[in-house]
This record gives structure tokens, C-alpha cells and sequence, in this order.
């Protein structure tokens, strides 16, 4: 596909966008811990796999290279809002406001989750996008259910478990540690799969309505090169 497809793409801009959204603030509710019956989630987990969906349609419209570019736009916005949220946390509240105690026990601890948010999205949504790439090399831009779910199961692995154990570690017992990285993984890999057919649809609108399909055979697949 011409570089200039995309410099003139309709929505790639939006989808960027909302992209980076559902990231920050997958990261801001995330400090809440769910349990629903045997299962541990933090508050992200009905948002956080949007972002996946996202980074599925990045990669099979524009391109690895577009999705790039795209995932470190998001984790700068991450590190920004991590750094907004210290700066204003440790301003001088005035002294008629009580709730300064409940400003550090929500957002507090976003500097933690953000940081280990940051290593293990990099991670997983890199190698997301590195596998769907090359299996629609290799299955010929066929059979889009197989990359994004197999592409789901390698990137939300790695981004699951860094996550979990970076952000919370130390916080509860190993043994509800490990219950929370399977029991968030295995929903989110679902998550993905019952998201197929909204995948299928925005993909093939995408694609007609831009009227590209990017095959990566000459992409550069480091995750730290500018260019293409």
C-alpha cells in the first residue's frame, strides 16, 4: 500500500483517537480489584480488551507500521496523564477540602499502574500486531479469525502477566495474584473471540471505504524504528 494511502485516510485519525481513550482510561479505572464469583478483575477489564479490538483493525486495514506509530502515541498519553495526576496530587489542598486522602487511594496509584501498564501494553500489543501482521502474510489475508484471535492469545499473554505482576505484586497473596492474571486473561481472549464478528465488520467497511488492504512484506517489524 502507497504511503500516501494512509496520509489520506478518512478514519484512521478517529480510530486513533479512540484508541488512545479507551487506553488512558482502561488505565485510571483499573485501580479498582472486582471479584464476580470465583473470578479477580480489576476495573479495566470490560475496556481494556477494546483497545486489542483496536490495534487488530489497525494492523489488517493500515499496517504494522500505522499501528505503531499509533501504540506509542498511546503510551505517551499514558505517561502524561500519569505525570498530571502526580503533579496535582501533591499540590496544596485547600483546607476545606476532605477528599484528599480519597484523591491518593484512586489515582494515587495510577504512577504504579501506568508504569507497569506502559512495559506490558508495549509488549503485548506489539507482539499482537507482529503476529497478525505475518499470519496474514502467511494465510493470505484469509481466515481474519485466526489472526485476531491467535494474535489475542500471544500479546494479551505477555500483556496480562506483566501487568498483573508489575502493578500488584505485593499487594495480595500469591495465590490471588495468579487467580487474577488467569481469570483476566481468560476473559479477555474471550472477550476477543465473541468480538469476531464486529471485527469482521468494521474491518470490511474499513477497507472498502478506504480503499486499501496493507500487506506487510517489506515492513521493518522493530517496534523502535521511525520509518517504515
Amino acid at each position: 500500500m502507497p504511503h500516501n494511502a494512509v496520509q489520506g485516510s478518512k478514519y484512521l485519525l478517529y480510530i486513533a483517537i479512540a484508541f488512545v481513550v479507551v487506553l488512558t482510561v482502561s488505565n485510571t479505572v483499573a485501580s479498582k480489584i472486582l471479584m464476580i464469583g470465583p473470578f479477580v478483575f480489576s476495573g479495566a477489564i470490560f475496556l481494556f480488551p477494546i483497545s486489542y479490538i483496536f490495534g487488530d483493525i489497525l494492523t489488517e486495514v493500515y499496517g504494522y507500521a500505522t499501528s505503531r506509530k499509533v501504540i506509542w502515541s498511546g503510551l505517551a498519553a499514558l505517561l502524561g496523564m500519569s505525570l498530571a495526576y502526580w503533579f496535582v496530587q501533591h499540590l496544596p489542598a485547600a483546607p476545606f477540602w476532605p477528599n484528599q486522602g480519597a484523591y491518593e487511594a484512586i489515582l494515587g496509584g495510577v504512577p504504579r499502574i501506568v508504569a507497569a501498564s506502559a512495559l506490558a501494553f508495549f509488549v503485548g500489543e506489539i507482539s499482537n500486531s507482529v503476529v497478525l501482521s505475518k499470519m496474514k502474510i502467511f494465510t493470505r489475508g484469509k481466515y481474519l479469525w485466526t489472526r485476531t484471535i491467535g494474535s489475542t492469545i500471544v500479546g494479551e499473554g505477555f500483556d496480562t502477566a506483566l501487568f498483573i505482576t508489575i502493578a500488584f505484586a505485593g499487594t495480595m497473596p500469591v495465590a490471588s495474584l495468579i487467580t487474577f492474571i488467569w481469570s483476566s486473561y481468560l476473559i479477555k481472549v474471550l472477550y476477543e473471540t465473541l468480538a469476531t464478528p464486529l471485527t469482521y465488520a468494521v474491518v470490511g467497511f474499513l477497507k472498502r471505504a478506504e480503499g486499501i488492504d496493507t500487506f506487510d512484506y517489506d515492513v521493518n517489524y522493530n517496534p523502535f524504528a521511525i520509518r517504515r
